[in-house]
């Protein structure tokens, strides 16, 4: 069952839809319902998340710093004003 409606669309929307209509091959109606079904079938779906994971790498110890002293790394990195 199709339904005839009146549909504004803005001017670049338009263009591309009749851009994709022509390299699809297919009438300007079908591009039309296949975009507007993407979009809401992605509405619907949540998209798939990949399982965010952090590696471990050893850096090294600089020989001479002491890592327990946080205010001294500082002035180190950022020289005696950094606060």
């Amino acid at each position: 069952m199709s339904i005839r409606t009146t549909v504004t669309l803005d001017e670049d929307v338009f263009e591309r839809l009749k851009a994709a209509s022509r390299a699809q091959g297919i009438p300007f109606r079908q591009a039309l319902n296949n975009t507007l079904r993407v979009g809401l079938l992605a509405k619907e779906e949540p998209a798939a998340r990949r399982k965010f994971r952090i590696e471990p790498r050893h850096m090294g110890v600089r020989p001479g710093l002491n890592y327990d002293n946080v205010s001294a790394l500082l002035e180190l990195a950022e020289g005696e004003n950094y606060r």
